[in-house]
């Protein structure tokens, strides 16, 4: 993996981890400490599964 890629990877891990971790906040109804750690934690999984998703589909 050259630099270039790793910082392709990284920077659509991380779209991916904004867009989710947003979306968690926007449909819990109380904003507390644990609802952070929880969708933080929940938009990290879920963006290493979309980014293995659209690799999976589109291989290249």
């Amino acid at each position: 993996m050259t630099r270039r890629t790793a910082l392709v990877a990284a920077a659509e891990l991380l779209a991916w981890w904004v867009v989710l971790a947003l979306l968690w906040l926007v449909f819990i109804s109380t904003v507390d400490t644990l609802e952070r750690v929880v969708g933080a934690s929940a938009a990290a999984v879920g963006a290493l599964l979309a980014r293995a998703g659209r690799r999976a589909v589109s291989w290249r």
